[in-house]
């Protein structure tokens, strides 16, 4: 029997996990919650200048960040095999978000195979997205080639879960020293720092990289032109504001899924509904069952819209709720829950489906 209406409680959007070739780096996913923490657990890996992974767990945490996973990629069995193992451990580990392997260019011949991997598990995942990131010393024209390099078709669903940032970026090492260094850290920084100030929903984009000096090379208003069309975010600099996140795409073509903001709230709507309504395990497939999911949903989405993540004046345009005898059957072993969502203009609706077991007991 159902006992009142069901909250749903938001999901995390900003959990961190770095997987890298760091000295002495844990085999599995080890939670941290601070640089403080991170240095005190990993004494060695502060001193190592040979791995970024270091520098971008200080850059997540000076950017913004509040909770990250480390990995260490074992050199035994191949690159290639030691990050797919690391990806492997992490599909276990719920909160994750954001996937980023800062040392994935140190051979650049496994580099693609490597980030399309990160991209197939953020897709598989559905509730992350990779940043990814150039190698250093790239040409704006020969970075708007490496989409191309990743071979990751912009049609694909690991299109639509994957981001690319350019160029790097000067920051202080763990070790003391400015050295040039892959962003990817202190891009993860700032999504974190959006997503707590703004809302998800929000472009992470036109914001201050904090904890770099400066970047590799300034790009102008046409290089940004350029490298916008093949899915490539800029890091900018300008005088008297330093240096910002400039770009917040994707890689996708697709019309849907072309923004990095969009497809991170429906990501975080999908993981929040689909979390928060897994009660339906212990309920016949009925009416009243639907009817309790549809209240659920409908107050969760209300909530999301009267917050300014949904469009429209009123919530029939921001968005809709269907769980009924329509795409449902009394007795049947799953729920269908189907929603739309208005996330860039009022009743132009993104739609997905969330599915969940029912009880089956007589």
């Amino acid at each position: 029997m159902l006992d009142g209406t069901r909250v749903i409680t938001p999901t995390g959007t900003s959990t961190a996990a770095f997987i890298g070739e760091f000295t002495a780096g844990p085999q599995q996913p080890a939670r941290v919650g601070s640089w403080k923490e991170f240095a005190q657990a990993y004494p060695d890996a502060v001193k190592d200048t040979t791995s970024f992974l270091p520098d971008a767990v200080q850059g997540f945490f000076t950017g913004g960040g509040t909770t990250c996973y480390v990995i260490g990629v074992s050199a035994s069995g191949g690159r290639v095999e030691g990050y797919k193992s690391a990806l492997s451990a992490l599909e276990d580990v719920a909160d994750v978000n954001i996937v980023a392997v800062p040392d994935l260019w140190r051979d650049e011949e496994d580099a693609p195979v490597i980030g399309r991997a990160v991209a197939q598990h953020c897709a598989q995942a559905v509730n992350r997205l990779a940043i990814l990131h150039t190698k250093q010393g790239l040409t704006p024209s020969d970075a708007a080639k490496v989409p191309r390099l990743f071979d990751i078709s912009a049609d694909s669903d690991a299109a639509a879960f994957s981001t690319i940032y350019y160029p790097w970026a000067s920051v202080e090492s763990v070790a003391g020293t400015t050295r040039l260094a892959p962003a990817c850290g202190h891009v993860a920084g700032v999504w974190a720092r959006t997503d707590t100030e703004r809302g998800v929903f929000k472009a992470p984009a036109n914001q201050s990289l904090n904890g770099v000096d400066k970047l590799e090379l300034d790009l102008s208003d046409h290089d940004n032109g350029q490298l916008n069309d093949v899915g490539v975010n800029c890091l900018r600099s300008f005088p008297g504001r330093g240096s910002l996140v400039w770009g917040a795409r994707t890689l996708s073509s697709s019309r849907d899924w072309r923004y990095l903001n969009v497809r991170r709230l429906t990501s975080f709507l999908m993981d929040s509904i689909r979390t928060g309504t897994t009660w339906t395990v212990f309920e016949p497939n009925d009416e009243q069952l639907r009817a309790g999911l549809r209240s659920a949903v409908t107050s969760f989405l209300a909530d999301q819209w009267r917050g300014g993540a949904l469009q429209g004046r009123t919530p029939e345009e921001a968005f809709f709720v269907a769980c009924d005898a329509t795409n449902n059957t009394d007795g049947a072993a799953k729920v269908v829950i189907k929603i739309g969502i208005a996330p860039v203009r009022p009743a132009e609706f993104l739609s997905f489906s969330i599915t969940q077991i029912t009880s089956t007991d007589a």
